[in-house]
């Protein structure tokens, strides 16, 4: 069910509507994977609001910019930019970007994979916020952490919508605060 945007959503309600709409695959994209799903999230009109509310109030003044991550990344990036008036990178998976790219392979949950960054896009020193959907074995977000570093950025902290604890992801990120709405 579509919603009409309400103004103000509270930041605790963001974790309630992930809880109330996030959908399970199991075996999906392959056997003994439990894939979760934040697209009927998503969808959702009051639910997206409270989550970009969310992000963008828990890192407010912290951040210059934000740094999506292929492609639900790109979603709430876009959205927490324009709330907080913060530029927007997109970090993409590899063989995406034109001109000159800073490559990090890492390992997936299930396979192995590589993401880029044009370099030269902003300042050096400028404060980056990474967003993604989802922060499970942390191989995508510490390979971003990694790029935003090397293209002379500062890491402001990570924000994501679900963090899969039993995983341990947020052991391979460091030191960088990681703010998750909801922790399953």
């Amino acid at each position: 069910m579509t919603h009409l945007s309400a103004p103000n959503a509270s930041p605790s309600s963001a974790a309630a509507h992930v809880e109330a709409l996030l959908a399970s695959y199991p075996d999906f994209p392959q056997p003994n994977i439990l894939f979760r799903d934040l697209n009927p999230v998503f969808a959702d009109a009051v639910a997206f609001r409270a989550i970009i509310d969310d992000l963008a109030d828990q890192h407010r003044g912290q951040f210059d910019a934000v740094a999506g991550i292929e492609a639900r990344g790109f979603l709430l990036a876009a959205a927490v930019g324009y709330a907080a008036n913060a530029a927007v990178l997109a970090v993409r998976k590899g063989g995406k970007l034109p001109g000159t790219v800073l490559i990090e392979e890492y390992d997936l949950e299930y396979g192995s994979a590589r993401l880029e960054l044009e370099v030269g896009q902003l300042s050096a020193g400028t404060r980056v916020l990474i967003l993604d959907d989802v922060l499970a074995t942390g191989g995508t977000i510490a390979a971003t952490s990694r790029l935003i570093e090397r293209a002379g950025y500062t890491l402001a902290g990570v924000g994501v919508v679900l963090e899969l604890t039993d995983l341990h992801g947020r052991e391979r990120l460091g030191t960088a605060p990681v703010h998750a709405i909801m922790s399953i």
